[in-house]
C-alpha cells in the first residue's frame, strides 16, 4: 500500500488544497493530510479550529484521513508510514522553494520522495492569505473555501 503525506498550515483549508487532496487520493492508496505549525508564520485561526476546518473539508475522501504534525516532515512521513510527499505548484516561487523543501527532507528521517501536483488553472489565485482578506473584508467565500467547511468558517467569523 502506497501511502502520502500532504503537509500545510491551511490557515484556512482552500478548495485549491482541497483539489491537491483529491487529486493525490486519486493517485495513492491513503493519503495523510498533516496539520503543520510554521513558526514563521501568524495565524488567523487556532490549530484547533484549523484541524476542524480541515477535516470537514475532507470528510467525504474515504482514504483521506487529518493528523497534526509536531517537529520535522520528514520524521512525520516515516511515523504515518508515508514515503511520498505531495505538493501543490501553483507559480515559479511555490516551484523554487517546494524543490529546496524536497532535497531538505530527502536527506532527513526516511527519505521521502516529494512528488509535485501543478494546480489547476482556476485555483491559481487562490491561497490561504488571500481568503484571510476576503475574510477581513467580509467578502464572500464562495469558490474559495470548501463548501464542507465553510459554515463553520462563517461561525468563526462572525
Amino acid at each position: 500500500m502506497k501511502t502520502a503525506l500532504i503537509t500545510g498550515s491551511f490557515d484556512p483549508v482552500t478548495v485549491g488544497h482541497t483539489d491537491i487532496i483529491r487529486r493525490a487520493a486519486e493517485i495513492f492508496d491513503s493519503v495523510t493530510v498533516a496539520l503543520c505549525h510554521n513558526t514563521e508564520k501568524k495565524y488567523m485561526f487556532t490549530p484547533e479550529q484549523r484541524e476542524k476546518l480541515l477535516t470537514l473539508a475532507v470528510s467525504g475522501m474515504k482514504n483521506v484521513k487529518v493528523a497534526v504534525c509536531r517537529g520535522l516532515v520528514a520524521d512525520f512521513a516515516a511515523e504515518v508510514g508515508a514515503s511520498v510527499i505531495v505538493r501543490g505548484i501553483r507559480n515559479p516561487v511555490d516551484s523554487a522553494y517546494e524543490a529546496d523543501m524536497a532535497t531538505i527532507n530527502r536527506g532527513l528521517g526516511s527519505h521521502p520522495e516529494t512528488v509535485f501536483l501543478p494546480s489547476k488553472p482556476e485555483f491559481l489565485h487562490i491561497s490561504s492569505s488571500y481568503v484571510r482578506d476576503m475574510i477581513k473584508y467580509r467578502q464572500p467565500l464562495d469558490g474559495i473555501v470548501p463548501e464542507e467547511a465553510a459554515e463553520y468558517l462563517r461561525s468563526l467569523t462572525v
